[in-house]
């Protein structure tokens, strides 16, 4: 995937500016920087919910998945329900994730951190090709967070994984290259 000269805006307010950048076919790459500074909104390019102001993106990922800073759980459907709505394995999923226990239980009965988890585990479910995560670890207890990552980590051997945090351990973590964005500009550290 590889972004020329990209720039965004929402209204007068440029948010991206001449973005160019040539993701690897697979590893982790994470975007960092501040609040506002146009990483969100990079992952909504990708996922063309979002069309570049000017520039070109090529090589968009045709199924990515995605979990996003909402945990976006249908409060009618339980943890295994919410998962198989879009992927496979549930029960299996829920335990890999520490969940096994939950998976009748609907996400008003279940934590923040939980229901983060879930989150994940339905992203992990489905057939994909990139997996994007924008903040995946929010609220999730640390030891929780090692088993995820190392999930992740393989599926990084055979994907691109998209990572937004604000943490510096998630990043070591995941053993990701460092794409620092600050007023729409980026540089690599890694």
């Amino acid at each position: 995937m590889k972004f020329s000269q990209v720039y965004f805006a929402y209204e007068d307010q440029m948010v991206l500016s001449d973005f160019s950048y040539e993701f690897p076919k697979k590893g982790v790459v994470c975007l960092f920087g501040p609040s506002g500074c146009g990483k969100t909104t990079l992952l909504r390019l990708i996922c063309g919910l979002e069309k570049p102001t000017k520039g070109t993106i090529e090589g968009l990922p045709a199924n990515p998945s995605v979990v996003f800073q909402e945990d976006c759980l249908l409060p009618w459907k339980t943890a295994k329900e919410n998962i198989s709505l879009v992927g496979k394995d549930a029960d299996e999923w829920l335990k890999k994730v520490g969940l096994g226990d939950c998976a009748n239980q609907y996400p008003e009965e279940l934590s923040g951190g939980m229901k983060r988890r879930v989150a994940i585990a339905r992203a992990l479910s489905t057939t994909f090709d990139m997996l994007l995560l924008d903040e995946p670890f929010t609220g999730i207890e640390e030891e929780r967070i090692e088993e995820i990552a190392s999930i992740i980590l393989s599926i990084a051997e055979q994907k691109l994984v998209i990572l937004i945090t604000h943490k510096l351990e998630e990043i070591q973590l995941l053993d990701a290259t460092i794409i620092s964005m600050e007023n729409g500009k980026m540089k690599i550290d890694r």
